[in-house]
């Protein structure tokens, strides 16, 4: 950690080693914003170092928010800074590829409590914080998957699904606490997603087209700094898909994720 710089604000940005988190952590120190950056291995510890490069005081905390410790311990660490919390980007996630039948149930419960669960328990004390406080800006990311059924990711298309109809409410209730809440929606991204979500073996495997991470940190970046209620992360192709879900039958949606999704023989 480098010295102190209080005139510079502080962002809370979680699943920050890797993928858009770190793409959006990356952002807010270019942008004079000091970090609390989390990740669940040590591989934090080398992202935290890449963003003190840009100038930024970065507190790196390991922690696994699928636990309920986890999300206390990144709060603590929030805490002990001291200082008012000015964004908070809940980003941590993952999926879980594979037929429902096969897929191991301890597994996806703990999905659950990272994408559901997590995002609650993080929200209620950065609300509150910032709602006490008066201003503050929230990101919570979502996916273009909250609009459809998701078959062979059975689990994970309805965990989006809450998180954004919860950023979507919490919206509505802190506007007048003077604090904005945004919901980002990326489609598919070039991360290692997919592959940890053991999902090489379908077409959202290597050599399918992907949005950059960096366009899609740069959507969600702008959009929550401009206050809007949600926004698509992703090319024209990604924007134009999530407005046909607005039309398209879920069965429709479902059977054409399905031949996505489905693991090749």
């Amino acid at each position: 950690m480098s010295g102190t710089a209080p005139h510079r604000p502080l962002a809370l940005v979680t699943g920050a080693s890797s993928g858009i988190g770190h793409e959006l952590a990356l952002l807010f120190a270019i942008n004079g914003f000091d970090l609390v950056a989390t990740g669940r291995s040590e591989k934090i510890d080398e992202a935290a170092a890449g963003l003190a490069r840009h100038g930024a005081d970065v507190t790196a905390v390991r922690a696994d928010l699928a636990e309920a410790d986890g999300v206390e311990t990144v709060w603590r660490a929030v805490e002990k800074t001291g200082r008012p919390l000015e964004a908070a980007v809940l980003n941590a996630g993952r999926s879980i590829g594979g037929a429902f039948l096969d897929t191991d149930l301890d597994d996806e419960l703990s999905l659950i409590d990272l994408n559901v669960t997590s995002v609650v328990h993080l929200a209620k004390h950065v609300a509150r914080h910032m709602a006490a406080n008066r201003r503050g800006r929230i990101l919570i990311t979502s996916s273009l998957s909250a609009t459809l059924p998701t078959p062979y990711e059975t689990v994970y298309g309805p965990s989006r699904a809450f998180t954004r109809m919860f950023a979507l409410g919490l919206r509505e209730e802190l506007k007048e606490h003077g604090v904005s809440v945004t919901t980002l929606m990326p489609g598919a991204t070039d991360s290692d997603f997919h592959a940890r979500a053991g999902m090489n073996n379908t077409a959202f495997g290597p050599g399918m087209k992907k949005n950059s991470r960096k366009d899609v940190a740069r959507q969600g970046f702008l959009a929550m700094m401009d206050g809007q209620a949600q926004v698509v992360g992703g090319d024209l192709t990604t924007r134009r898909t999530a407005l046909e879900h607005r039309f398209l039958p879920e069965t429709f949606k479902a059977a054409r994720h399905a031949r996505m999704a489905r693991p090749r023989s």
